[in-house]
């Protein structure tokens, strides 16, 4: 059995670690990576790198970070497997690209979120590290301090800082503010976060009336127009007195509902920090511009959705555990096999599909 991993131009986090790698001949894999791999990150694979071609054109079983291109053109074999991160949830998503593709392709992220699949969510963990890097990029930015602090000048109060949607990013931001001292408070749709937000020392901000949907794998859904209303009016209020606002509210394939209206920046004091982690989906905050910094009414903007690069190492290291814990669902006795009633493979097979 031979195993791949190839290098992502456009994404600096490696698939592989020394400690996977070891795992994955311990399964009884032949492991190659194109050379380079792990360069981004400090690592060198120097005895099993070889050239992308002889991956290509050798592996059972190639593992990517982004979309392979070569496959797409119909480079790769019938019997191969690819697995990599193919976003088909989003609504520009061409399934026409793979009319030609013979390979059996499977995407990372349509993973189902259930227990039995928890040690390969790849979303929750770059989730997790983007959460953190959030805080810490507000706290450098604001030109205050987050803790309440006493001087003999006199006493500086706590910073205010403002989480809105609290899954597996917001969660951290609440818990890595409070710990560095910030008052926080957090808003979701999603009653069922109210006990995690409240144990993690923060308020909820809480609005009634909210539609959920225990089908949605966790994920937010679509509000009524008198929920929004009534969402808007508490959130404006929040926001007013925020001197940080961390925004990571998604809707899974749907464009990122628009929290913070430019109303509600003009009411920020100046100097105030709003960092917004949806902004590739279009973004929580009206104003928002996606891989950018600007100021807007004295109010510092910054778009942002993969701030888990900010702490890559970590990332790879996540990311070959889960690759490694993946790729072992494909192997039953020694041999590559496809278990069409596993539902972690059957969920996230997204060509050919049933």
């Amino acid at each position: 059995m031979k195993i791949g991993f190839l290098r992502s131009p456009d994404d600096s986090r490696c698939p592989l670690s020394t400690m996977a790698l070891t795992k994955f001949e311990k399964l009884g894999f032949e492991v190659h990576v194109e050379r380079g791999l792990g360069t981004s990150i400090g690592i060198s694979f120097p005895s099993i790198e070889v050239d992308r071609e002889l991956i290509l054109s050798t592996a059972d079983i190639i593992c990517s970070v982004s979309p392979i291109p070569e496959v797409i053109q119909g480079k790769a074999r019938s019997n191969m497997i690819v697995v990599s991160f193919y976003q088909p949830y989003v609504p520009n998503f061409d399934s026409d690209q793979f009319s030609h593709v013979q390979a059996k392709i499977f995407s990372l992220d349509m993973i189902p979120r259930s227990t039995l699949a928890q040690s390969m969510d790849a979303l929750s963990a770059m989730a997790s590290l983007a959460g953190y890097k959030a805080v810490l990029l507000a706290a450098e930015k604001l030109p205050r301090l987050f803790p309440m602090m006493m001087t003999a000048s006199g006493a500086i109060r706590p910073a205010n800082v403002l989480i809105l949607g609290a899954g597996v990013a917001g969660l951290q931001a609440i818990a890595t503010a409070r710990r560095l001292g910030a008052r926080v408070e957090a808003f979701d749709v999603r009653s069922a976060v109210r006990e995690e937000v409240k144990s993690l020392g923060a308020k909820f901000v809480e609005v009634e009336g909210a539609t959920e949907d225990k089908a949605a794998g966790g994920y937010a859904v679509e509000q009524t127009e008198e929920y929004k209303r009534k969402q808007k009016e508490a959130i404006a209020a929040s926001v007013k007195k925020a001197d940080v606002v961390i925004t990571t509210a998604q809707i899974r394939g749907r464009t990122a509902p628009i929290l913070v209206t430019e109303d509600m920046i003009k009411a920020m004091s100046p100097g105030s920090v709003i960092i917004d982690m949806a902004s590739s989906t279009g973004g929580n905050v009206e104003l928002i511009e996606d891989k950018a910094e600007v100021i807007k009414h004295g109010v510092m903007l910054i778009g942002d959705s993969h701030l888990y690069l900010y702490a890559k190492r970590d990332a790879s290291d996540l990311l070959a555990n889960i690759f490694y814990n993946y790729v072992s669902q494909f192997i039953r006795e020694g041999q590559i096999k496809i278990d069409e009633e596993n539902p972690i493979l059957t969920s996230s097979l997204i060509h050919p599909k049933a």
